[in-house]
């Protein structure tokens, strides 16, 4: 391997959007930086499960239920 090619991993500290914190090696910052996280998995929806709302103005939803109406699809 060629040498100093590879980034520096240090400590660094994660502030989670509830206040908890935990210490990782990351390549971010600077060594003993803090992280505020504007999203985690205890608040994103892919994690916690939360309500999708579909806004479809005639667009591909329309004409994806349209095109398969007969199959019995529902979105």
């Amino acid at each position: 391997m060629k040498p100093d090619i590879h980034p520096d991993y240090h400590v660094i500290k994660v502030v989670m959007t509830d206040g908890t914190t935990y210490d990782t090696r990351s390549t971010w910052g600077n060594p003993g930086d803090t992280l505020n996280l504007d999203i985690d998995p205890n608040t994103h929806p892919a994690w916690t499960g939360g309500q999708q709302q579909l806004l479809d103005r005639g667009g591909r939803v329309s004409r994806f239920q349209k095109k398969f109406a007969g199959f019995g699809f529902k979105a």
